[in-house]
C-alpha cells in the first residue's frame, strides 16, 4: 500500500531528520549561564498570610461550619458555627449560630451564642441577641444587645504563699 501525504507531514519529507554530532566544548568558549537557584516559597509556615473569608452582599450560607478562618466578614447571611480570631459584621450582614472568636466587630445582625476571648465592640447600628460571653466590649449608643450576656471568667492566678516573719523577728 502506497502512502501519498500522510496527515502530519508530506510524503517526500524524511521521517526523522539526522542531529549533528555534539562537539566538545572548546577551551576558548564562554561557560554556559549559571542556572537560577529554585524560587523558595513566597511565605513560610510561620510567615502564612491571613485567611480571610468574605461572604458577600446577597450571599446566603446555610450549615456549614467554619474553621481555620483568621478572618471572617459577613456582608450577606450565614447559618453557621464559626471559631476564629475576628469576625467583622457589615451594616446589612447577618450571623446566626454558635460563635467563638478572639475579636469581633458587629454592625449588623448576630444571633446565636457569641463568645468573645478578647474585644466586643458593638456599634450603633448593631443588634446582638442570644448568648454572650465576652472578656471586654463597648457598646455604642444606638445598639442593642439582648439575651443572656455575661464576662468570661478570668483564670485564677495562683496566689503567693504567705510569708512568713523569719524567726526572732518582732
Amino acid at each position: 500500500m502506497l502512502q501519498k501525504d500522510s496527515f502530519f507531514r508530506r510524503r517526500d519529507e524524511p521521517a526523522l531528520r539526522p542531529m549533528p554530532p555534539a562537539s566538545p566544548p572548546s577551551r576558548d568558549a564562554a561557560p554556559p549561564p549559571p542556572r537560577p537557584e529554585p524560587a523558595k516559597p513566597a511565605e513560610s509556615a510561620e510567615e502564612r498570610k491571613e485567611a480571610k473569608l468574605i461572604v458577600g452582599p446577597d450571599i446566603k450560607m446555610k450549615g456549614v461550619e467554619i474553621a481555620d478562618c483568621d478572618t471572617l466578614v459577613v456582608e450577606g447571611r450565614i447559618e453557621a458555627t464559626l471559631d476564629s480570631r475576628v469576625l467583622q459584621i457589615a451594616e446589612k450582614g447577618v450571623f446566626c449560630g454558635t460563635v467563638a472568636v478572639d475579636s469581633a466587630e458587629i454592625h449588623g445582625r448576630l444571633e446565636g451564642e457569641l463568645t468573645v476571648r478578647k474585644h466586643l465592640l458593638i456599634h450603633g447600628t448593631g443588634k446582638v441577641s442570644g448568648k454572650v460571653r465576652y472578656a471586654r466590649i463597648k457598646v455604642e449608643e444606638g445598639a442593642e444587645l439582648a439575651g443572656e450576656i455575661g464576662v468570661l471568667e478570668r483564670q485564677p492566678v495562683p496566689a503567693a504563699p504567705a510569708r512568713r516573719p523569719p524567726p526572732g523577728a518582732a
